[in-house]
């Protein structure tokens, strides 16, 4: 029976089955050079001439691996404490593509480089551990760039600068039940890569792409149903919305007495729907064989260590570290968002000496700014901080140095002292402006002798605004306090 449904199931039908969900994410490794030769994996470049006899696949080409795609890709295993297999070998994955010059994809099969990890999602609070099958080595496609509408004027283009480009494929295990774990799986899984270093995941750039496995069953039961893989999501937001498509589809298949197939999926963005592209291939379909141009790789005690050692904080470890200095949940989320916004956090908290402090300016203030890690150093902003905090310059002033800072690039020194903007806290300094401003205000003087205190603000801004916003807020309300009793 077709797999295709009468329509969309209910939300009641749904609520009957449980999704089984695992995810294919293929990572572009940030090497300046291919996986197996010599050719730049700068994006933008015109169109075939990053390309060479290897990852053109012409005849007599061998390939040579990049020692740095393996490092790489050991980092990625140890991030997502994975194994990490001392023998793993390469093997020829065939198929024909238009974008694929060899006729076959050189990637592992089943001796991958890493296998048995597992990282922890969390979905309204609730952490969700999902474990990850293997992450194997591989290099990627071409990419074929389709032209046109009509039969008549249709044309297709094949550009390989991408060709050769290292990939490593990081396969879940089917633990995922719901789109919005999905959503936080994704969402962590690349923040790890960028933490480490091992990807920008820019999926506008292809550098992050997924496709899932989607199966449904009835909520209890133990075996799992037929599968469908949707291929090549290319946003988080459309990975979530294409699986809650394709849950419901399977759903309202089986509900009307159909069968579910095995079959590759594609989502149509502008309907919102999954549509079929080929029947599921088997791993017997791509006759895989030793790659007989590559010895096994070899990950000795030694090197394993060393590229231990060198591995950064992971996210999770440093939103433990700020929470523990007293950070806000919002505010860990904030300064943790990539490793870029973590570092400028810490290295500005170091030299402010204020943790909270920092923590409520930079997501108050740079946040906002558009490239601000580009224009504001860790330096200025730690620098920023602590001047309010001690009292040399107030709140606003920071502001008005801050917005200076980004287009100017100046340091805070140097905007104050051109613009004459440290605060005056001296209380002799103070003290003439506040008589100044007491001499000049009778009728507030009196309401607030007669009760009414709240008036003191309005003084307290007739100081500030006297002393062009440079007298310290704290030291005038003590002087006013102090002399009217």
């Amino acid at each position: 029976m077709s797999s295709s449904a009468p329509a969309i199931a209910t939300p009641e039908e749904i609520g009957k089955y449980e999704p089984v969900i695992g995810l294919e994410v293929h990572v572009q490794l940030n090497t300046r050079t291919k996986i197996f030769c010599g050719c730049p994996t700068g994006f933008g470049a015109p169109p075939n001439t990053n390309v060479c006899p290897v990852c053109l696949g012409l005849p007599g080409a061998l390939p040579v691996l990049n020692r740095r795609a393996v490092e790489m890709a050991i980092q990625a295993a140890l991030a997502t404490h994975c194994r990490v297999n001392e023998f793993s070998r390469f093997a020829r994955k065939n198929y024909f593509y238009p974008d694929l010059p060899k006729g076959y994809q050189i990637s592992q099969y089943d001796q991958p480089l890493a296998e048995h990890g597992w990282l922890d999602a969390e979905v309204d609070g609730a952490k969700k551990r999902i474990g990850i099958t293997r992450i194997h080595l591989e290099d990627d496609a071409g990419k074929s760039i389709h032209d046109g509408f009509k039969d008549s004027d249709r044309f297709t283009y094949v550009d390989l600068n991408r060709s050769g480009t290292p990939l490593i494929e990081i396969v879940s295990e089917p633990d995922i039940r719901s789109s919005d774990q999905a959503y936080a799986y994704l969402t962590e899984l690349k923040q790890i890569m960028q933490y480490v270093g091992v990807s920008e995941c820019d999926m506008e750039k292809g550098q992050l792409r997924c496709d899932a496995n989607v199966s449904v069953r009835l909520k209890g039961a133990e075996k799992f149903g037929t599968k469908a893989e949707v291929k090549n999501l290319n946003s988080f937001r459309f990975a979530k919305m294409a699986l809650d498509y394709e849950v419901a589809r399977q759903v309202a298949v089986i509900e009307s007495g159909g069968r579910v197939e095995q079959e590759t999926r594609l989502y149509n963005v502008a309907t919102g729907e999954t549509v079929g592209m080929r029947s599921k291939e088997h791993a017997h379909d791509y006759r895989y064989f030793p790659e007989p141009d590559l010895v096994p790789l070899r990950v000795s005690d030694a090197w394993l260590e060393e590229i231990r050692s060198s591995m950064p904080k992971l996210p999770s470890e440093k939103r433990e570290e700020f929470l523990g200095k007293g950070l806000s949940d919002y505010q860990v989320l904030v300064v943790t968002a990539s490793r870029r916004w973590s570092e400028h956090y810490e290295k500005a908290a170091a030299i402010s000496g204020d943790f909270i402090g920092t923590a409520n300016f930079v997501t108050s203030e740079l946040m906002g700014m558009p490239d601000a890690l580009d224009r504001i150093t860790p330096e200025g902003t730690g620098t920023l901080v602590r001047k309010i905090k001690e009292g040399e310059i107030s709140g606003k002033m920071a502001k008005h140095i801050l917005e200076k800072m980004y287009e100017t690039g100046e340091s805070p020194d140097q905007i104050i002292d051109s613009e004459g903007l440290r605060q005056i806290s001296d209380t002799g300094a103070l003290e003439k402006i506040v008589d100044e401003v007491i001499a000049q205000s009778p009728k507030q003087v009196e309401q607030y002798k007669s009760g009414k205190t709240g008036v003191i603000g309005y003084l307290v801004g007739q100081v500030m605004k006297a002393s062009k916003g440079q007298a310290n807020p704290a030291a005038v309300n003590e002087l006013l306090k102090a002399k009217l009793g």
